[in-house]
């Protein structure tokens, strides 16, 4: 029997290697009706790291019942928010300019072998798509920056998980880097107190208190190790140092309680609530998120601010994530160059 040689090419070209920074955000529905809300929570609620319940215990309830009825609530609540303009969510409107700001910036630093992308755990575009994208374009080196400044099991961690699987499924891997937490930077702390304090320039008082108030999470996890609770009191500390403050005049409190059981305390809508029945004037900033999203600008800025307003508050006042500002941009690039250390060096210096 003959057998049939395999024919290789006589030459082979290299391709160009480049190096790539993937960023990756929780994602967003792609739009309010029933069918793209039902989808886009169901991948989200599904997650292990988000809901740790075994799946015969929880996937009945999920099916049967949440995904029947809170569809058309969240609908709702996006709607509200929603950017008409470009039929997105704002954080999905947010996260395209940050990208973009930073694209520039990181072409102005390493030159144009870097290559700058975004991802969405849940949703588009997905980590894998984004990921073989950045590979077909010569990536073989590929940063990975969860945007998120603390570390947590429902966010930083799922996002690794989803990175990992995705590189599982690519016959040529690339080398990858995943950034650390940014929480307590000091590039980032500039930016977070810079825009305390343009904030309340804008204002014509000073409130009495401000509430740092952070994306919450099941109490148990922080009991299994978590390191999420710790990290934003001592976020909170930082921001209050880095403004020359006194300690207790931020509080730091946890917001987007669901399901049943305990939850990090104290809650921001009751905070909040208590506050204005002692007539105090608030104003509230959202460390944990890298861009306003649902959970500021219709949690925090309408259901919370609600909330006070109804317990007879005098003042209230949302403050804006760093989302694309020139300040977050350079802290996000920072971590960048740090991070791209041995791969790829800086222009001009």
């Amino acid at each position: 029997m003959t057998e049939t040689a395999t024919t290789f090419p006589d030459t082979v070209r290299p391709s160009a290697e480049r190096v790539g920074v993937l960023f990756a955000n929780l994602g967003t529905p792609e739009g309010t009706d029933y069918r793209s809300m039902r989808r886009y929570l169901g991948e989200f609620l599904s997650d292990k790291r988000v809901v740790d319940l075994p799946s015969w215990k929880w996937q009945p309830i999920l099916q049967l019942a949440v995904l029947t009825r809170r569809p058309f609530t969240s609908g709702a609540i996006y709607r509200s928010i929603w950017n008409e303009t470009d039929d997105e969510s704002p954080m999905m409107t947010i996260t395209r300019r940050q990208v973009e700001a930073l694209r520039a910036a990181a072409a102005e630093r390493f030159g144009e072998d870097v290559v700058v992308d975004v991802c969405m755990r849940y949703g588009n575009p997905s980590t894998s798509d984004v990921l073989n994208r950045l590979a077909e374009a010569g990536c073989t080196r590929i940063l990975f920056v969860p945007l998120y400044p603390h570390y947590a099991g429902p966010t930083w961690a799922t996002a690794n998980d989803q990175l990992f699987r995705a590189l599982m499924a690519m016959k040529r891997q690339p080398a990858v880097r995943v950034a650390p937490e940014y929480y307590a930077r000091p590039s980032y702390l500039d930016a977070l107190a810079a825009s305390v304090e343009e904030a309340y320039a804008r204002l014509d008082h000073t409130p009495d208190v401000l509430i740092a108030s952070y994306h919450g999470m099941p109490r148990r996890y922080y009991e299994e190790g978590d390191p999420y609770y710790e990290q934003c009191l001592e976020n909170s500390r930082l921001l209050a140092e880095r403004l020359g403050w006194e300690p207790e005049r931020i509080h730091t409190t946890f917001q987007s309680v669901f399901g049943r059981e305990e939850w990090l305390r104290p809650y921001t809508i009751e905070h909040a609530a208590d506050l204005a029945r002692q007539g105090r004037t608030v104003a509230v900033i959202s460390p944990a998120f890298a861009a306003d999203c649902v959970e500021t600008l219709e949690e925090i800025d309408k259901l919370i601010r609600d909330a006070y307003e109804s317990a007879g508050g005098p003042r209230f006042d949302y403050i804006a994530c760093l989302n694309d500002s020139p300040a977050h941009v350079d802290a996000l690039l920072e971590v960048v160059e740090e991070n791209l250390a041995g791969w790829v060096a800086p222009l001009n210096r």
